[in-house]
């Protein structure tokens, strides 16, 4: 995740097609390593394409992506009745485990192995 961030952190700069010391330079700039496999793969992956084109394709494919579910009720009175404590719970549960990512993504960043 680090190397995309990194590849999309020099393109927002200005360099539409970053080189692997590119990467290498703003990895090392926040103390992070630079595992030069995946440097190579993200971009190799990236060769020929525009970085903000492939943004706007995985924004369309992520919005036909289902997301959530409900299962069938009977009534619409019961269905609002049944699906607000559900909802609610299920709210606290993915703020939680947002916390919990963000916490450790932090921690990451921080992280001076």
């Amino acid at each position: 995740m680090k190397v995309v961030a990194a590849c999309m952190l020099a393109a927002l700069g200005g360099n539409a097609s970053p080189s692997a010391d590119d990467v290498k330079k703003i990895l090392g700039s926040v103390g992070a390593e630079a595992d030069d496999n995946r440097i190579e793969l993200l971009l190799s992956g990236l060769k020929g394409k525009d970085i903000t084109e492939l943004v706007a394709s995985g924004r369309e494919k992520l919005a036909s992506v289902p997301s959530g579910g409900s299962a069938a009720v009977a009534s619409p009175a019961a269905a609002t009745t049944a699906a607000a404590p559900a909802a609610a719970e299920e709210k606290a549960e993915e703020k939680a485990e947002e916390e919990e990512e963000d916490d450790e993504f932090i921690s990451n960043i921080f992280d001076e192995d």
